[in-house]
């Protein structure tokens, strides 16, 4: 454990790539007490990637990159002001409503925040705010894209603790919606605080015409459900419905309704057994694809291009970090170091409540110096032991642990978020990170919301599932 574990923070402090250093540790533990032999490196690597849910990382890496070129984000940011930018602080509130709708496809906090991030900081500067302020708002809801579905690290997770990604992200649906709850109050109190107002005039015709579409948006399950009691069978159903919808988009021309519908679809078609998570996520590409070429024709051949080698980037980081993470997760494992680890924790405590406040101190300094998906990797076959051990839903530990991991995304050394918006909003990541500072307060409120009431996490999938 001391070679293993000691030689990769080591390597991590002299500045090597977290994904190298691994691989590095791992290689320096194998050649040291030559205990494993060079062909079960390879069989680890290969099974480390060798994954069906894996599946679904391109994809929904793709379907939130082609919404970024395909205009659905200004689309969904005027859906936002249009429905609470007459709040206080109405940019703020718009930037969070904003985040909810685009993780219903990105599934990833760093395509919110560099997608939806680039419009709402020019927007908000625009209109008087400080930049500090627009950084703050949009770091903090940028955590909102893993937490609802779909989600990248749910589906890491999920694959890691052999639980239903399915029913994780049924679980995210709540504790979502507590996080955009207390975000908004907190846009309302600084706002208060400054003697903000609305950044435009309130209007009956925009809030009703955006509250049109949610109606049109939630009767869509509806009309699916009564079609099929009339004797149509799900698939005929789901066909006429969708064919309603289009014409309704034609008729009316709406802002955001067809985005709004991505989770419906992703949500729906799981429950409904239509299709797996990995497979949502190439429904998710689909409908992208559908709505830039066909129904906003706003998509070209140049940015399709430029959209699937930003994802053939981003996918070859990921499943490299997953590479190298397997091989040192399985390490940790078969040199019984993940149980010796266990067995150090648990001798602290055998209560689940206080080993939960434990774990939580310990995922959010891991997040803040290890990419999420190496971390998730990395903790769970040391961690999960313990929280079957103790009685803990793994479900709602995964709830647990990805929003520990999303707030270390906005610290440094290693938070993406906070140098992609340091980038966007053109501030030194000195002055990002004091602007975020006030917003880890309702993101640590929710946290310990989500940690000690397990059944925010875990009322949606056991209502629609019959988890037990």
């Amino acid at each position: 454990m001391a070679i293993l574990i000691g030689s990769f923070l080591g390597l991590m402090l002299i500045g090597l790539p977290v994904a190298m250093a691994m691989a590095a540790a791992s290689l320096l533990y194998i050649l040291i007490t030559g205990s494993v032999p060079d062909v079960i490196v390879a069989q680890r690597m290969i099974a480390g990637v060798e994954s069906f849910p894996l599946l679904a990382v391109p994809f929904f890496i793709l379907a939130g990159n082609l919404m970024n070129i395909a205009g659905i984000t200004g689309r969904i940011y005027n859906f936002a002001v249009a429905l609470v930018g007459w709040m206080r602080g109405g940019l703020g509130q718009v930037n969070i409503i904003g985040s909810v709708v685009f993780s219903g496809m990105s599934g990833t906090a760093i395509a919110d925040a560099a997608g939806l991030g680039t419009i709402e900081i020019k927007a908000m500067r625009d209109h008087g705010y400080s930049p500090e302020f627009a950084v703050g708002v949009t770091a903090a809801s940028a955590t909102l894209g893993p937490i609802f579905p779909p989600s990248l690290p749910f589906v890491i997770y999920g694959m890691m603790a052999n639980v239903s990604i399915g029913s994780l992200f049924l679980a995210g649906v709540v504790p979502g919606v507590v996080m955009v709850l207390l975000m908004m109050a907190t846009v309302a109190f600084i706002a208060r605080r400054n003697n903000w107002g609305g950044d435009v005039l309130f209007s009956w015709k925009k809030l009703g015409s955006a509250g049109f579409e949610i109606v049109v948006v939630l009767a869509f399950p509806m009309l699916v459900w009564m079609l099929t009691k009339f004797g149509l069978s799900l698939n005929i159903a789901v066909g006429c419905a969708l064919a309603a919808l289009l014409l309704a988009d034609w008729i009316f021309d709406f802002s955001a309704v067809m985005a709004l519908m991505a989770p419906v679809i992703l949500i729906g078609g799981m429950t409904m057994g239509w299709f797996t998570p990995t497979e949502a996520a190439m429904a998710a590409v689909i409908w992208a694809l559908f709505l830039g070429l066909v129904r906003y024709r706003s998509m070209t051949l140049k940015g399709l291009a430029k959209a699937t080698f930003d994802t053939v980037e981003t996918t070859a980081s990921v499943l490299f970090i997953v590479t190298a993470a397997s091989i040192f997760a399985w390490l940790l494992t078969t040199s019984q170091a993940a149980q010796m680890l266990a067995d150090w924790i648990l001798s602290f405590t055998q209560n689940k409540w206080v080993f939960l406040l434990l774990a939580n101190l310990l995922i959010l300094i891991v997040g803040c110096f290890i990419d999420t998906t190496a971390a998730i990797t990395i903790l769970v076959p040391i961690l999960l032991p313990i929280v079957l051990k103790l009685g803990i839903d793994p479900i709602h530990f995964g709830l647990v642990m990805v929003l520990n991991l999303m707030i270390g995304l906005l610290h440094p050394p290693l938070g993406m978020v906070l140098f992609v918006l340091a980038r966007i909003a053109k501030l030194s990541v000195e002055r990002t990170t004091v602007a975020i500072l006030p917003w880890l307060v309702p993101l640590f409120i929710a946290l310990i919301i989500i940690t000690y009431i397990p059944q925010i996490s875990l009322w949606l999938p056991h209502m629609i599932h019959g988890v037990r």
